[in-house]
């Protein structure tokens, strides 16, 4: 049995409460959010066989779809009783979402952030009008602490998922993906707590019951997966994956009850899926996204989620990155998929040996990027140097012929 505002409901019931809601958020949030665009990808389409379709809530108001839960949550509050201040937990956009609604209805937000948080997602929440207050080296000490100045303030607390009303504003997402793509056969939601994907299944579910609803998770922080597989919630103690946005521990009571009732399958993917999805967006799309925004497109990228002949609506849910992270994922995808490569050789120790190599490199247009000359390795026979060499490679097959021409004159270089 669930509670929503103290009452007693049955599963079915808070289903149709939300959806109530859902229908009414959809009114208040049109003029305050983004209509965000749901584009057709011709690259992804081709490369998976199905129709490929993006839900762009990277491109909403603060990075993130989590500015409709919050401003719908404050705006009722607000109707319901003289609120002044309200107080949340949160590391990224949950924070940048409240913080940004309860500036545009004019009360008072803090929102309490671990103390490890990123300075660019502290400064951005400042920047949306917000008190911010680090706290804890974790989110459960700042959510603790977040309780304790509620008190204080008397202020209202504002979950980032296990809560109607959040839920129901992300939940809008469900009807818009509806009005632009009426026979939509598969929608992928990120999971982390649950929020997103309940309110998008309720909202689709109820418009059209034949709309399959998957739910994506990092295998890292696999929680909503592992209780929706076992039937009961279930913890999952110390996850940890690149996804920053959707690690938690367990997921919510409401969340949880709601994605057993609507939800079709919940699968996992591993943070080199997620990496490569990034990546794609960025090359392919010229679409940012964050890495618990890319979980929907890594399912199908991955093979993990057959969508051939189907049309499929992925939610890129965020687009609000570390730009030190992006940096790394795309050094590492253009290393995984031989783009750039990093080569190792031994040469004579005499003036002219590295220039023959540098010339074979130049013939074949390969882009150097760095240079190591080793000469004081033990492990080598005196008079002989060990080089290693960074290069990006100019075309498919490139590394093949780059190492062919170099064991031609006489030097065997090989992949490191």
């Amino acid at each position: 049995m669930l509670k929503i505002d103290g009452e007693n409901l049955t599963a079915h019931s808070t289903i149709e409460s939300i959806w109530r809601c859902i229908k009414e958020a959809k009114e208040v949030l049109s003029q305050v959010i983004h209509r965000t665009p749901l584009i057709r990808s011709a690259t992804f389409s081709s490369m998976t066989g199905g129709d490929v379709f993006l839900k762009l809530e990277n491109l909403q108001k603060t990075g993130s779809f989590k500015i409709r839960g919050a401003y719908y949550k404050l705006w009722k509050l607000i109707k319901e009783r003289n609120l002044k201040c309200c107080v949340a937990a949160s590391s990224g956009n949950h924070a940048q979402g409240v913080a940004y609604a309860a500036s545009l209805l004019g009360i008072k937000s803090i929102i309490v952030m671990p103390e490890y948080t990123p300075v660019a997602k502290i400064n951005a929440t400042m920047g949306y009008g917000a008190k911010v207050v680090l706290y804890g080296s974790t989110y459960d000490e700042a959510y603790r602490k977040a309780l304790e100045i509620c008190k204080e303030e008397d202020a209202v607390f504002i979950h980032p998922f296990d809560d109607p009303d959040i839920i129901a504003g992300q939940g809008t997402i469900g009807i818009e993906i509806y009005e632009d793509l009426r026979n939509v056969d598969v929608v992928l939601v990120p999971v982390g707590g649950g929020g997103l994907i309940s309110g998008i299944a309720i909202a689709l579910k109820k418009i059209n019951p034949d709309v399959k609803i998957i739910g994506v998770q990092a295998k890292g922080a696999p929680a909503m997966t592992l209780s929706f597989k076992k039937g009961y919630m279930v913890k999952y103690d110390n996850p940890y994956t690149i996804a920053d946005a959707i690690i938690v521990k367990r997921p919510g009571e409401l969340t949880f009850s709601i994605v057993k009732e609507l939800v079709d399958d919940m699968i996992l993917v591993d943070d080199f899926d997620i990496s490569r999805a990034i990546f794609l967006l960025l090359e392919r799309c010229k679409l940012v996204a964050e890495p618990a925004g890319a979980l929907g497109l890594a399912a199908i990228l991955s093979g993990k989620v057959d969508i051939k002949g189907k049309k499929a609506v992925a939610v890129i849910s965020g687009g609000n990155i570390d730009m030190a992270l992006l940096a790394k994922i795309i050094e590492k995808i253009l290393f995984k998929e031989r783009r750039e490569v990093r080569i190792r050789g031994t040469l004579p120790d005499r003036p002219g040996m590295l220039k023959k190599v540098l010339e074979v490199l130049a013939e074949v247009k390969a882009n150097i990027v760095t240079i190591e000359h080793d000469r004081f390795n033990p492990n080598l026979e005196p008079g002989m140097a060990e080089v290693t060499i960074t290069i990006e490679v100019p075309s498919v097959g490139g590394l093949d012929e780059i190492l062919a021409k170099l064991k031609r004159i006489g030097y065997e270089f090989k992949l490191v």
